[in-house]
């Protein structure tokens, strides 16, 4: 026992900062992508046909789908002019679907906090649900290291639950397999109302790389969505930048 305790007492403060003073992740870490549309060529669709999702097009103008985009570097790879380029920014939570989408001017998603009764109810204290909808358990294990001692979640006020009755809002990972639609549909009208829904993850956006296949479903159009949180799987400090952001506990 003693042992351990020198240990942890070597070990010191452990529980990072945030928002941290500056940028943490290391160099590889692909976040926000970056578009130059003065750099890309009448016609030239190298970084679309790149594209796994079909989540950059050229058609219309240099577009980006963050809902439906791996974070994978093919595209910034195949532009032949650094049309597209890979930051290690980790902020790319936004508060609707339409907001995902880079084009012209509007290079960066944003989160609108909550206002009025929402904001009272949960902008100090956040119970949440997450469903598992299908995934390959890729986003729900980076949820999982938010209650770890490195983030804490709970030191904002923020913690995940067993049931759907103690919640105040679900978080849905996965493609929301047809075998699963009906679990996630219980869950959701299970939460007592008011009520928050989290989409977390490629998937649970766009269906990711399950695009298409017979087998998913997609999560409900009558269920409401408060945040979409892109990437695959996004990196908890993501996680973490969207939820804060949506509380109006994180400006700027």
């Amino acid at each position: 026992m003693i042992n351990l305790l020198k240990t942890r007492l070597r070990q010191g403060y452990r529980t990072q900062a945030f928002p941290p003073p500056s940028n943490p992740l290391p160099e590889r870490f692909r976040g926000l992508p970056v578009l130059h549309p003065a750099r890309c060529p009448e016609g030239c669709r190298a970084c679309a046909d790149a594209c796994p999702t079909g989540a950059i097009s050229t058609d219309e103008g240099l577009r980006l789908d963050l809902g439906r985009c791996l974070f994978c570097p093919a595209c910034a790879e195949a532009c032949p002019e650094g049309a597209v380029e890979v930051t290690r920014a980790y902020g790319l939570a936004s508060a609707s679907r339409e907001g995902l989408i880079l084009s012209g001017e509007h290079l960066r998603p944003k989160v609108e906090a909550l206002q009025g009764e929402m904001k009272r109810l949960f902008g100090r204290s956040l119970k949440l649900r997450q469903v598992s909808a299908g995934g390959c358990s890729g986003c729900e294990a980076d949820l999982n290291v938010l209650g770890t001692v490195g983030f804490d979640l709970g030191r904002f006020g923020i913690q995940f639950v067993a049931s759907p009755r103690h919640a105040d809002g679900i978080v849905v990972t996965g493609p929301v397999t047809r075998a699963m639609a009906g679990a996630l549909r219980s869950t959701y009208e299970a939460v007592p109302a008011p009520k928050l829904v989290i989409l977390s993850g490629a998937c649970a956006l766009s269906g990711g790389t399950f695009t298409g296949s017979p087998a998913v479903a997609g999560v409900p159009d009558d269920v409401p969505v408060d945040l979409y949180i892109p990437g695959c799987p996004p990196h908890p400090l993501t996680v973490l930048d969207g939820l804060l952001r949506l509380l109006g506990r994180l400006k700027g």
